[in-house]
């Protein structure tokens, strides 16, 4: 099996699972300070509550001396004085245990962006690093979830008055965190009922002033959720001519579908697709990776007009040689035999065949040239030596086929010459100065390793006539898989104590009979093959058997690609980034 490259286990679906609040460990935090600015001021007090799934499990209070006296304003606020802070810790003798405090937390606090920020500016002043945690802010949740004539103000005090809370705000630090704790607990009850459940949805809810409340036929609608099973699979929305609107894949059917009908979804189209929709179908998959080449499946056959990606599986673009005497270049939607690609825009194609163009001496003209008798003028490529003029009967065939073989092993991964030829101009270009030049050469012949190093590898996985393999689930368990020429033809789980061998053997004997098309590969989508390489070389995957033998080849772009990335840096997967 190729190895594969160390990105992690990927991510096959895409809606992920919330963290429910009761899992949630909340950090409820107060700082007082000299002033407003996290620049010129300083903390005097900081104040914490841990709690998680509404029980206090831990407090850490402290003074810190800011190293000033404080203004009399500050001091008939808070009740602190200079003298109280005289005696106190330093700010970096504090902030150690402040962070090792919200490790793994969900950091709260009332007017969050104030207490976040003076604790991330004390960080870049101390060397510390910022862990960067999932903030929550009372004040906003309160504007979110409360209407404005039961709460026309959501400072703390007026809040802790509303919800009658134990603990009154002294402007005290831990006293008022203490407090935030219990208007954070009223609150948590309040957005049950708009359906947030996880942490995620109450994030979501925050981040506008004015988030978008479900009306009541969107909430009636969450009883299309009640049905569906907590399972991995897909789910199909469907609309009132029984239309398929939108399709989606998840680990918890149960748990995503009813997140459409909460107050944390902002997607405008999908608002407007739940308001259509009238029933939601789903599809019980044995694992993510089913689920996943399912809904790509399921996306080309109904085209639903709410989906965005994968609408089109067999739309690519793609570079052919002609079939002539003295072939061409040419860029075409449907592949055969010897072709590069998919490329996912006519532009990257017709790039890719420039550059082709500058390391094998294939013609560039689009005239059709028999193989005898041609007696066109040669044009200005000829008198710069860029072509030999077979137009004008200069180069016979047998001449011209070194450039066709050469084209045959680059596309083919046998032979990388031509790459190399290319990377030397890029580095002769540097080295007389010409770097404009030689930036535009370099991401060119970058986009061109790309583009071929994703060809070679996906069309090496089509042209397997069966391979089967298996992943840990994480439960003592296998996943399992059998693909036929760059299809899922089989999904199935080994549950843990169970011998995987009869299960994998009954899943191939059952598995789906794929008849291979011509092109490289083998008429199979190129999404699907994408999504099924990234499952086989991450997370684990093992190869259990494979007919013929896969192996991707040794000379093809993918030596290259440290050149390409080191080039021009790819984000995220740089197959996927042609596909996208």
């Amino acid at each position: 099996m190729p190895e594969g490259r160390n990105r992690g286990a990927p991510q096959l679906s895409f809606d992920e699972l919330g963290t429910p609040l009761r899992e949630v460990t909340f950090v409820v935090l107060d700082l007082e300070t000299t002033g407003g600015s996290n620049r010129t001021d300083s903390i005097t007090e900081i104040g914490a509550v841990k709690v998680r799934g509404g029980e206090r499990v831990g407090e850490l209070a402290t003074l810190v001396d800011p190293g000033t006296g404080l203004a009399p304003h500050v001091v008939a606020l808070t009740g602190i004085t200079t003298a109280m802070v005289a005696g106190a810790p330093r700010l970096p003798e504090v902030l150690p245990s402040v962070l090792e405090f919200l490790r793994g937390a969900v950091l709260v606090a009332h007017n969050a962006p104030f207490d976040s920020g003076f604790l991330r500016a004390a960080c870049e002043r101390h060397g510390q690093l910022w862990p960067r945690p999932p903030v929550l802010c009372t004040a906003r949740l309160a504007r979110a979830v409360l209407p404005h004539d039961e709460a026309p103000s959501v400072r703390l005090g007026a809040l802790a008055r509303l919800f009658g809370t134990e603990t009154t705000p002294t402007h005290r630090a831990l006293a008022d965190a203490r407090a935030t704790v219990e208007v954070l607990h009223r609150l948590l009850e309040r957005v049950g009922n708009l359906g947030v459940q996880s942490l995620e949805e109450l994030l979501a809810l925050t981040r506008e002033s004015a988030p978008h409340r479900p009306t009541s036929g969107q909430r009636r609608k969450r009883e299309l959720a009640r049905d569906v099973p907590s399972a991995p699979g897909v789910y199909l929305f469907r609309g009132p001519r029984d239309e398929v609107l939108y399709v989606g894949t998840s680990g918890d059917l149960h748990r995503r579908v009813r997140s459409y009908f909460t107050a944390g979804e902002r997607r405008r189209r999908i608002r407007d697709m739940v308001t259509l929709a009238e029933r939601v179908d789903t599809v019980v998959c044995a694992h993510a990776l089913e689920a996943g080449v399912r809904e790509l499946r399921l996306i080309a056959a109904h085209q639903p007009r709410y989906n965005r990606r994968s609408r089109r599986p067999h739309r690519g673009w793609w570079v052919v040689p002609t079939s002539e005497a003295f072939p061409r270049l040419s860029v075409v939607t449907t592949a055969r035999d010897g072709a590069m690609g998919p490329f996912r825009s006519r532009q990257d194609a017709a790039a890719a065949v420039d550059t082709i163009l500058d390391a094998v001496p294939l013609r560039p003209c689009t005239q059709r040239i028999p193989a005898t008798g041609a007696s066109a003028t040669p044009c200005a490529l000829h008198e710069i030596g860029r072509c030999a003029a077979p137009c004008a009967g200069l180069q016979t065939p047998r001449q011209y086929e070194p450039a066709v073989l050469a084209l045959r092993d680059l596309t083919a991964g046998t032979d990388s010459t031509a790459l190399g030829r290319l990377a030397d101009r890029v580095h002769d270009l540097g080295e007389r100065g010409r770097f404009e030049q030689a930036a535009t050469h370099r991401d060119q012949l970058a986009g061109l390793i790309l583009g071929l190093h994703r060809s070679q590898r996906l069309a090496a996985l089509a042209a397997i006539t069966e391979l089967v393999g298996a992943r840990p689930d994480g439960a003592g368990g296998w996943e399992i898989a059998v693909v036929r020429h760059g299809r899922l033809a089989a999904a199935g789980v080994a549950r843990r104590g169970t011998p995987p061998m009869p299960v994998i053997d009954a899943l191939s004997l059952g598995a789906q009979t794929v008849l291979p098309d011509d092109g490289p590969l083998r008429g199979a989508p190129a999404e699907e093959v994408h999504l099924l390489h990234r499952w086989l070389t991450t997370g684990g995957t093992r190869l259990v058997r494979a007919e013929p033998a896969w192996g991707e080849p040794a000379r093809g772009a993918a030596a290259w690609m440290p050149w390409a990335e080191k080039a021009r840096p790819v984000r995220g997967d740089p197959e996927e980034a042609g596909l996208s």
